[in-house]
């Protein structure tokens, strides 16, 4: 899925912004406008036809918000929030976003967002990782979260809390390495460190001292270096 290209939509009730959402859409090689917006209501009516993967979606707006849109869609594509203000990013969220951009929008900033979107796209329709359906649930924000194993590449400590490492994002949960690695112990994980924990799948090669996972160096420690060369080979 190399030469993925998102339909992209840009909901704004902002000329000004929606030419600059436009302009930055046009210039990505991974995404296709098909349409743009003024108002929520339109929005609804025109998403029926359009087939659209990835919605920029303002949240203060005449009439219906971003987030009535949201409630009103029995099919959402893949949502990212661009808008002036920042004290709706814990809701937007909730609503599954895939990113929260603040106004005025930089071509970096733009371009690290559609990357979260495009590769949680490939992972979402890539067929060969359909059949890999292993999960684990994890607390965060007081929530359980849903964290497919194909798609963890590594888990971090930091302190008393613990980092995960996916395919499209990061967070962090309040927890102890231990406990996830005696959870994963049957699945295809190793802890190569005091503070990684790294899914055997994902190593694309290795020394004595690191692993290296999509460009990533994580340390590999002395005494488990064996422990890491065995498990490979009979990966």
């Amino acid at each position: 899925m190399e030469d993925v290209k998102l339909k992209c939509v840009v909901v704004d009730d902002s000329g000004l912004q929606r030419l600059s959402m436009v302009k930055l859409i046009k210039d990505h090689p991974n995404l296709q406008l098909v349409g743009e917006f003024s108002n929520a209501i339109e929005t609804k009516n025109g998403l029926l036809d359009l087939g659209v993967d990835l919605l920029f979606l303002d949240v203060e707006m005449p009439i219906l918000s971003g987030f009535d849109l949201l409630d009103d869609l029995r099919n959402k594509p893949l949502i990212i929030f661009v808008t002036g203000k920042t004290q709706y990013a814990h809701k937007a969220f909730d609503y599954e976003a895939i990113d929260y951009i603040h106004k005025p929008v930089t071509r970096d900033r733009f371009n690290k967002a559609a990357a979260k979107a495009i590769g949680l796209y490939k992972l979402q329709n890539d067929k060969s990782s359909v059949e890999d359906d292993r999960f684990i649930f994890v607390k965060s924000n007081l929530k359980k979260r849903k964290v497919m194993l194909g798609s963890l590449k590594y888990i971090e400590a930091l302190g008393d809390y613990v980092k995960f490492v996916t395919n499209t994002d990061s967070f962090v949960v309040l927890a102890t390495m231990k406990s996830f690695e005696k959870e994963l112990e049957d699945e295809n994980y190793l802890r190569i460190h005091k503070s990684y924990i790294v899914n055997l799948d994902r190593i694309q090669r290795y020394n004595s001292r690191e692993v290296e996972i999509d460009g990533e160096k994580i340390p590999l420690s002395r005494h488990k270096k064996t422990l890491l060369a065995d498990a490979l080979s009979s990966n």
